[in-house]
């Protein structure tokens, strides 16, 4: 990451599915509308566009459960409103409302005046959990705030006012980084198995976060080593994950903006994990021209990102996932695989080519640096 906290992936409804409890259908409509390709004749009735306009109701709900970290205080015996009042320091009257939507959602169950959590949901919706997508569920609340302003976005042409969440910029910061690695960890394995040769030297992760793509690298090349680089603030979220994993021996961590400041040099592969739909092609041209002189010669760059259809239509996340770029970035976006072998070939790199497909985040394009 660089700047800015940029909207959570509208890609990802299947990965984990937080909204589980909610009834069949409207998950269901919510996954046709994010994974599948339209139908040139496909026709609407009033009832599915009033649906439709009402998806961010069971959305804010959620969210503001997740700010409040609501699922947590809850816990495993449940609790009264009153206790929940108390000890989240909430309106008696805004939380119970809150408390029985989401109890009409699913997300809570209602019993003698008091609310617990559905079986099987705590490990998802409490912190603390390896398995918890809580991070990304309060992302999705700062993601709400800014599309909420996609109109005002779209006669100005400026990206939404940010607004930061209950938890202040501090702790929506944390919630992205953390956002990131659930999302990502359970599918890094798999991802980078794409990358074909796995072998590699030295890696540099290039807005590696807290450490999720360097630690599924290390642990599949055994004798490598990394140079994580990210924004100061999100180095020590980076050191504390890499000790608990037993790689921070293998890692250097290094502070700085990947568009203004010099790449650390030395690695035969750069790993570019979802940082170029937040620029603009002149701003990737920057930024691959910086990886150009990071790699040595012969070296590899890998971009795992979304890769767009030449209609720019699909895949539909992709499409959606415009709009996120739209609200948070000056000039971000979803780009296609000729847009970003342009922009490689245009800083030097050669033999660009699609290494994996995906519906999602998880496309990997790879380029060379020639070696001579």
């Amino acid at each position: 990451m660089r700047g800015v906290i940029l909207p959570a992936p509208a890609y990802r409804p299947s990965t984990r599915r937080i909204m589980t409890p909610l009834d069949p259908p409207l998950c269901a409509y919510h996954t046709h509308l994010t994974t599948m390709k339209p139908k040139l004749d496909q026709s609407w009735t009033a009832d599915q566009l009033l649906e439709l306009g009402r998806g961010y109701q069971a959305a804010a709900v959620f969210a503001a459960a997740a700010d409040l970290d609501l699922f947590s205080a809850v816990g495993g015996s449940g609790r009264t409103d009153a206790e929940l009042a108390a000890q989240l320091g909430c309106d008696d009257r805004g939380l119970v409302i809150l408390l029985d939507a989401l109890t009409a959602l699913g997300l809570l169950r209602k019993e003698n005046g008091r609310y617990s959590l559905p079986e099987g949901t705590s490990s998802l919706l409490t912190a603390g959990s390896s398995a918890s997508i809580l991070p990304m569920a309060q992302h999705q609340g700062t993601c709400l705030q800014r599309w909420a302003q996609l109109a005002t976005v779209v006669k100005t042409g400026r990206p939404a006012n940010p607004i930061p969440s209950v938890r202040g910029e501090q702790g929506d910061l944390e919630a992205f980084i953390g956002a990131m690695h659930a999302i990502s960890a359970p599918t890094a394995e798999a991802v980078i198995g794409g990358v074909r040769p796995l072998h590699f030297r030295h890696l540099l992760d290039i807005g590696g976060g807290s450490g999720t793509w360097t630690i599924a690298f290390l642990r599949a090349c055994s004798g490598s080593t990394a140079t994580l680089f990210d924004l100061a603030a999100v180095i020590p979220m980076a050191q504390r994950r890499l000790d608990r994993a037993g790689l921070g021996a293998r890692v250097s961590l290094v502070a700085g903006d990947f568009l203004n400041d010099v790449l650390p040099p030395g690695a035969d592969l750069a790993w570019v994990s979802a940082i170029v739909h937040q620029n603009s092609r002149a701003q990737n041209r920057r930024l691959f021209a910086n990886v150009f002189r990071a790699l040595v010669p012969g070296g590899r760059v890998v971009i795992r990102d979304m890769v767009m259809e030449e209609s720019r239509t699909h895949p539909v996340a992709g499409a959606l996932f415009a709009v996120n770029m739209l609200v948070a970035t000056e000039g971000g976006a979803t780009y296609t695989f000729t847009e970003l072998a342009e922009d490689l070939s245009h800083e030097g790199f050669v033999e660009a080519k699609v290494l994996r497909q995906d519906q999602g985040m998880n496309a990997l394009v790879s380029a060379i640096k020639p070696a001579a």
